[in-house]
């Protein structure tokens, strides 16, 4: 809590190593771990240790604007350098804990104290996470998402009631996923499910109407953070150019404005009463934009998708998609979303311990903006906490 306002943190991380999900990976699948050295890349940890990540043909994007483009500025290597390595800057105020990525609780907790955030919800990164739906044998990435779960069940049992996050699932094998979902839902630490989808399988395919039945059932959104350099690559990656802060600028919001118009258009939403979906590190000015568009096309091209309860702006407005809100995008825009959009659309998040994040002023960045003072006095607890809570099942 921070100044009187519960927080929830929509987009905070673990990255554990290969080294660390050895260890949780069920004894029948460490075998395999072999499997992934052509995909091995190691990375410094802040503590100066080494670590050992997967990297599924990352792409460099390393065109510099105004320079004639080569075929090395977006080749995908495997184990290969990626985009943003050695490329960004620490944004934090004060020293994060440099291992709460991996097994560091005790460290998140005294970073979350100092903060005020109340609960984190975490995201997996690197390897861990969508690159994997690169590999052709999905049973690779079954069994690291397996053991990844068993890893967040260890991480989060030192705090039960203030850490969660995501099941991993693959699109790719929805009998699996199924079972996957149903083994862990009445976790503690389970709170929503990011289904992973390969390179040419849509989120409205038919396959995958047994994983959103199973997930209505169960009460458990869906959750998408964005993906950029590696598989699965974000749409139009392949006319981007070359350069890596226009990549980064285009593929989150993209990435996420395409599921958002699926989820809309393919009447997921009116089949299943309680399903509901949520991004994360996507920005948000581009939210009320988008729906305005898809709602005015949908009236003028006809006949090409079903008929809805409801238009697109207004299944953004009951909060049935919700945007985690990216503070970088400022006060002005984050009124000017809610304004069009209500109360119920945003969420807050500000991407611990990574370098993007203000650590550990952004959510008191967030309370300050002075334009809180022209809602009701529930908005601001309903960007910082609520609408997280209500999404979550954390109610």
């Amino acid at each position: 809590m921070r100044d009187g306002i519960k927080i929830i943190d929509m987009d905070t991380h673990v990255r554990p190593s290969l080294e660390i999900l050895s260890k949780y990976v069920e004894p029948s699948f460490r075998p395999r771990m072999e499997e992934f050295k052509p995909y091995h890349k190691s990375r410094t940890l802040k503590d100066g240790s080494i670590a050992t990540d997967i990297s599924m043909g990352a792409i460099p994007f390393d065109r510099y604007p105004g320079t004639a483009p080569t075929s090395e500025d977006d080749a995908a290597t495997l184990g290969g350098r990626g985009a943003l390595d050695g490329r960004t800057v620490n944004m934090h105020r004060a020293q994060a804990h440099p291992l709460v990525e991996l097994e560091d609780v005790e460290g998140r907790l005294i970073d979350m104290d100092l903060e005020g955030r109340d609960i984190d919800f975490m995201f997996p990164g690197g390897g861990q996470a969508s690159t994997v739906t690169g590999l052709d044998d999905v049973t690779l990435a079954e069994g690291l998402y397996r053991g990844f779960h068993h890893y967040m069940r260890e991480y989060c049992s030192t705090a039960p009631d203030r850490l969660t996050g995501c099941l991993q699932v693959p699109g790719m094998d929805p009998e699996w996923t199924v079972a996957e979902i149903k083994r862990w839902a009445n976790e503690k630490w389970v709170s929503a499910v990011w289904v992973h989808l390969k390179e040419g399988l849509p989120v409205d395919d038919p396959s995958l109407e047994p994983v959103w039945a199973t997930m209505n059932d169960l009460d458990l959104p869906l959750v998408h953070h964005s993906f950029f350099m590696e598989p699965p690559y974000f749409p139009g990656y392949k006319d981007i150019w070359g350069n890596t802060v226009v990549a980064r600028t285009a593929a989150h919001p993209w990435g996420a404005a395409r599921l958002c118009s699926y989820l809309i258009l393919s009447g997921i939403f009116d089949r299943y009463p309680r399903f509901r979906a949520g991004v994360s590190e996507v920005g948000h000015g581009w939210l009320p934009n988008w729906v305005i568009r898809l709602g005015f096309n949908k009236s003028y091209v006809s006949g090409v998708t079903p008929d809805l309860k409801y238009t697109p702006i207004e299944y953004v407005q009951m909060g049935r998609f919700r945007c985690a809100a990216e503070p970088f995008e400022g006060p002005a825009m984050t009124k000017a979303c809610i304004d069009i959009l209500g109360e119920d659309s945003l969420m807050h998040q500000s991407d611990y311990p990574h370098g993007q994040s203000w650590f550990p002023e952004t959510a008191k960045e967030v309370i300050e903006w002075d334009f809180w003072k022209d809602y009701s006095q529930s908005a601001l607890q309903k960007h910082m906490y609520d609408n997280a809570a209500d999404f979550l099942r954390l109610g």
